[in-house]
């Protein structure tokens, strides 16, 4: 087996141990947000989301099980969804950002959440049912391979500190490139974390990848990836630093790494 799909292996065992865990999981959170793991206190998945971004009243608004703190900003913020929009949530978790956007686009719109964990599938689809959102949809999909969505179909691809996770980057954002509505109507919305250095891929730890730190590319590479996909207008919208991660190399000497979150902003043309 592959050290690759030993990565996504674990990120499906991860992530489904989370959701299993009906929000009783605590995260150790930062001002970068969570995203698995971190190295400060401890605070609940509502404090860990307002950390990065999301307001009481949002979060008020939606089904408290869809909160779980994994995020490293609030791309909802940002993306002046209007009603009728038809959104693609990448990694949607719970639900968190589905249901916020569900909310803002109406019964005129759609919004579309993509997870490659079950447990996670299962739990958004009972958040939906049970508190009888109409206009969302949760489907399984690795998006770094194939985004199950339509070509030229979507008008807002938000994501919230999950497109790291990949490991092939240029291709996710491709996939996202694809389903996106042409001639600068549709755009991206991304909320992630960058790196000052990254690991060298015979030093990759994997449950630090899970915990979005060893996967994450240099805040110009990010933005080159996107680039590459096809994407113009390329914008950072907001930035602030996170933790500052210590690693050994093979001579054990300490090296460090400053993890910063982002959020981008671009378009298809």
């Amino acid at each position: 087996m592959s050290k690759q799909s030993n990565i996504k292996n674990k990120i499906k065992e991860q992530y489904g141990t989370i959701a299993l865990a009906d929000g009783s999981l605590t995260c150790r959170s930062s001002s970068s947000g969570c995203c698995g793991t971190s190295e400060t206190a401890v605070v609940s998945p509502i404090e860990s989301s307002k950390i990065v971004g999301y307001n009481q009243n949002d979060l008020n608004s939606i089904p408290k099980s869809s909160i779980l703190g994994l995020g490293c900003g609030n791309p909802s913020t940002f993306a002046h969804l209007k009603d009728g929009d038809i959104v693609v949530d990448l990694g949607s978790g719970a639900g968190i950002d589905v249901f916020l956007a569900a909310n803002i686009v109406k019964e005129k719109g759609k919004v579309i959440g993509i997870d490659l964990t079950d447990a996670m599938l299962e739990k958004a689809r009972k958040n939906a049912q049970i508190h009888g959102y109409q206009n969302v949809e949760f489907r399984k999909g690795d998006i770094e391979e194939k985004i199950p969505v339509e070509d030229n179909s979507v008008d807002v691809v938000i994501s919230n500190c999950v497109i790291n996770l990949t490991e092939d980057k240029v291709n996710t954002f491709k996939e996202i490139h694809r389903i996106l509505k042409p001639n600068g109507v549709g755009k991206l919305i991304i909320s992630d974390v960058v790196t000052s250095r990254e690991v060298e891929k015979a030093l990759i730890n994997e449950a630090n990848w899970c915990g979005c730190i060893d996967g994450a590319l240099t805040k110009d590479n990010y933005l080159d990836s996107i680039k590459k996909a096809g994407f113009t207008s390329i914008e950072i919208l907001e930035e602030r630093l996170g933790n500052v991660v210590e690693d050994l190399n093979e001579d054990i000497e300490k090296k460090t790494r400053n993890i910063t979150s982002i959020t981008v902003k671009a378009f298809k043309n």
